[in-house]
């Protein structure tokens, strides 16, 4: 008995006919023998779960670097929130819940240590710039691996997703499409949350005209969205939000980079992280021969520069690891006892 056959035939049986089958997938880069329970979707998800580099995103800042407080997201708890988001969106669409838990899972495999702060530093410092999405393709092609390949090998539907999750790019996918949907729903509403929690911004603050419109509470306004997504979205080739909807969710969006992603005090230990960062960088390209040989086998045999690896290097780190490292290299060990 092949399980998997049998849940390719309930695919094409219960799915939309915009909904991308596992059966129909455009495959991998190297071929592999199919499994005889998961389908490729399905094995694609797993493989993100299980890498190292979905483990270290508890540790890698959402938007507030440093919290005090237990309940503050990270970027593993923002990624958790896309996938429950946008499988909804899925299972009420009927397309393809595996490919899209897939994508969500991972979307931001790529981000660096103290957020989007340390995306701006490597992408001003890096001669080839640097942008997540691109950095979460990366991982899995490369710096992430099974036993037997160099990559993660998932499929074509997954890759195209987790690069086009961000900017004007669109997914190939209807799957890949919601990602871009379902990441900004929660952002904007769990930034919200936890921007109200560190008292960045007050309840008062908030545009009343977004809140008589998306709800006054952050259930209310993250049901408002998704309904909306899936009512302008029902039976139709693309994934889409009402203009009126659309437009109130972009208001509170830009209110956030106001008064929070923008904001003095939400930012107070910025300008202390892109220094770690910088610092760091400047280091191993000064030194190279001290990155981990862990770290460098991963090119053997690429044609690999070293400030793409240092790059990799750095962009992989963990908040507490980056710190951790910034101490051992510029902080005298007798000063750490101070």
């Amino acid at each position: 008995m092949n399980i998997r056959i049998e849940t390719e035939k309930m695919e094409s049986i219960l799915l939309s006919k915009y909904a991308t089958l596992s059966k129909n997938s455009r495959g991998r880069q190297i071929e592999e023998e199919k499994c005889s329970i998961r389908t490729d979707f399905q094995r694609d998800r797993d493989r993100i779960i299980h890498s190292k580099a979905f483990r270290r995103l508890k540790h890698k800042t959402q938007v507030f670097i440093a919290p005090e407080g237990d309940h503050y997201r990270t970027r593993l708890t923002h990624t958790l929130e896309v996938s429950q988001i946008s499988r909804t969106i899925a299972r009420a669409l009927r397309l393809n819940e595996d490919l899209t838990e897939a994508i969500a899972l991972g979307h931001d495999l790529g981000h660096t240590p103290f957020g989007h702060t340390g995306e701006n530093v490597l992408d001003e410092i890096h001669r080839n710039g640097f942008k997540h999405n691109v950095q979460s393709l990366r991982v899995v092609d490369l710096l992430e691996s099974t036993r037997k390949l160099r990559g993660l090998n998932l499929t074509y539907e997954v890759r195209d997703g987790i690069l086009n999750h961000t900017g004007d790019s669109l997914a190939v996918t209807l799957e890949g499409q919601i990602i871009k949907f379902a990441d900004r729903i929660a952002y904007i509403n769990h930034d919200i949350d936890d921007s109200l929690r560190a008292n960045i911004i007050s309840e008062d603050m908030l545009p009343r005209d977004c809140l008589k419109m998306l709800g006054e509470k952050h259930g209310e306004r993250i049901n408002t969205m998704i309904k909306d997504v899936i009512l302008n979205s029902y039976n139709k080739d693309k994934i889409s939000m009402s203009e009126e909807v659309k437009y109130y969710t972009d208001k509170l969006r830009d209110f956030m980079f106001k008064n929070v992603y923008l904001n003095r005090k939400a930012k107070s230990e910025e300008e202390k992280a892109k220094k770690i960062i910088r610092l760091l960088y400047e280091y191993y390209m000064n030194n190279f021969d001290e990155l981990p040989r862990e770290h460098k086998s991963i090119y053997d045999d690429l044609d690999c520069n070293q400030e793409d690896m240092v790059c990799d290097y750095i962009a992989g780190m963990t908040d507490r690891y980056v710190i951790n490292k910034y101490k051992e290299i510029f902080v005298p060990k007798s000063w750490n006892q101070y």
